[in-house]
């Protein structure tokens, strides 16, 4: 893999580790306060590589709030137990009042 992938990634993981407790954001947002606004798949693919790495992935959901990386977790619930366990409510692998929950980077950091 190229090294500024790499660079790319590690930014993704600075990022997604300053989402708050309680609180998600998109791949699609971190994308776009990386000023890469059409690399939410890259960001998708650096969540999907995070594992180990002290990141909380489970926090990153698609742009409407769906769990689309949550086969990427073991067990076939732990991204949604994980989320619940912080206070979210998920129904159907779909985050409730998302606009309640949703953490922009571009707004807050």
């Amino acid at each position: 893999m190229k090294q500024e992938t790499l660079n790319f990634f590690d930014k993704v993981y600075e990022v997604a580790k300053l989402i708050p407790y309680g609180r998600v954001t998109s791949y699609g947002a971190i994308a776009k306060y990386l000023g890469a606004a059409r690399s939410a798949r890259m960001v998708g693919y650096a969540m999907n590589g995070s594992h180990g790495k002290d990141v909380p992935a489970h926090r990153v959901v698609n742009r409407k709030g769906l769990l689309t990386g949550k086969h990427h977790f073991d067990g076939t619930n732990l991204m949604q137990q994980l989320l619940e366990s912080e206070g979210i409510t998920v129904v159907e692998n779909q985050i409730q009042n998302l606009e309640t929950v949703y953490w922009d980077p571009s707004k807050e950091l």
